[in-house]
């Protein structure tokens, strides 16, 4: 088959060129914790959570009220998102504040909006 002629499914890269592709792959472990990271962002309401989180810090009841569901619910997804490095939080007297963890966070959260309103 001539060049020109060769379908996407026949066109093959060389030994080499496959090769630097295996050898540029992230460990396991570290593409592990990349799915894990994406599994965290696989959960609406964490993603709401996040969203609410996009614009100020807020405490618990504040998050409840925003995304209208309990405290308890609310505590236990930001346990998730804490371990996650997502969000973090300031103890002011008996009040817990959270906010995204940094700028990272916003812009995947900002990324992805933007991706699926293409």
């Amino acid at each position: 088959m001539a060049e020109a002629e060769k379908t996407p499914e026949s066109a093959q890269l060389d030994e080499e060129a496959l090769r630097r592709l295996q050898d540029d792959l992230p460990n396991d472990e570290v593409l592990y914790d990349l799915a894990e990271l994406f599994r965290v962002f696989g959960d609406s309401t964490r993603i709401k959570i996040l969203y609410a989180l996009f614009e100020s810090e807020l405490c618990v009841n504040d998050i409840a009220q925003v995304v209208g569901i309990s405290q308890s619910a609310v505590s236990h997804q930001l346990r998730l998102l804490k371990s996650s490095k997502l969000v973090k939080f300031r103890r002011e007297g008996k009040a817990m504040f959270y906010s995204l963890d940094d700028d990272h966070v916003r812009s995947m959260i900002a990324l992805g909006m933007e991706h699926t309103e293409e």
